[in-house]
């Protein structure tokens, strides 16, 4: 399995998911994280805001933020830098962790579907 990290800018919290308005990205992002997490899947995210330490002590992302922390998001696969300014698409993060892309549920931004029924 490849150990995949992911380095978000300072959010108010670890998933930036509070506040009046929710950036759909992070929400996707939250979605991915919690199904590999969930699958046994070697996946860590960090936010620099509860985290500062992850930043210094990976030498790529230090050297990668020295001048501006405007790179962030970064995402690591096996150590190498993938993404910088971004998140992978799950359909990168389904190619490169081999977990089918519907099992992540929220489809690059799209809300998930929800159907009800009424009576």
């Amino acid at each position: 399995m490849k150990k995949i990290e992911i380095y978000d800018p300072a959010m108010c919290c670890p998933t930036g998911l509070c506040g009046p308005s929710i950036d759909p990205e992070l929400t996707r992002m939250a979605t991915v994280v919690h199904a590999l997490k969930q699958q046994g899947y070697p996946i860590e995210r960090f936010n620099l805001a509860n985290e500062p330490a992850a930043f210094v002590e990976n030498q790529l992302i230090k050297q990668a933020i020295t001048d501006s922390v405007d790179t962030l998001p970064i995402t690591l696969v096996d150590g190498a830098i993938v993404r910088r300014n971004g998140y992978l698409s799950n359909a990168e993060l389904a190619e490169l962790t081999g977990v089918e892309e519907k099992s992540f549920a929220v489809v690059d931004g799209q809300k998930p579907k929800i159907r009800l029924t009424l009576k």
